[in-house]
């Protein structure tokens, strides 16, 4: 029996649906709402003069999507890609942006009652993008706040390939 996954409040008040990434060690969860797509890793253009933590710009599909190296921005020792790299493609304010992560692992349900809100310790302006942690049976999903996450003044180059976009 399924008695589990019946909820007469439904799922958005009863549970988060995420996706799980990895960055090194560590396993990390947007809500999957954000998501528009995980692709592979592809060519990326360097911005000069940007932030660390801006990888560059690649094209997906004929549209110039800026992209954030998530390691890097969340202060994670950086590797060297692998097969497994993938950017995952967001949906924010700024309109798309792609995250580079070390692997996308699954998409999943977690019940309210297993998140937690991160310790006022863990909470300090620098790590902005932590909205609470998931208590898996096997490992903590630290859940995302993409906000946090993504500059809150929208690039330059972010604004010139949407007007490219729109012509």
């Amino acid at each position: 029996m399924a008695t589990n996954t019946e909820t007469t409040a439904g799922p958005s008040s009863a549970e988060e649906h995420v996706v799980i990434f990895r960055l090194a060690e560590e396993y990390y969860a947007l809500d999957i709402q954000a998501v528009q797509e995980i692709v592979r890793m592809q060519n990326i253009t360097s911005i000069p003069g940007s932030d660390p933590w801006v990888e560059g710009i690649t094209n997906l599909r004929g549209r110039v999507v800026p992209v954030i190296d998530l390691r890097r921005r969340c202060s994670v020792s950086v590797n060297e890609h692998s097969p497994e790299t993938r950017i995952v493609v967001v949906s924010s304010s700024n309109g798309m942006v792609g995250l580079i992560v070390d692997a996308v692992s699954e998409v999943m349900r977690i019940p309210a009652d297993q998140v937690e809100p991160p310790s006022s310790i863990v909470s300090v302006p620098a790590n902005t993008y932590l909205r609470g942690v998931a208590k898996l049976d096997d490992r903590l999903v630290s859940l995302m706040d993409l906000a946090g996450v993504l500059p809150s003044e929208e690039p330059a180059y972010a604004e010139e390939g949407e007007q490219a976009v729109a012509a």
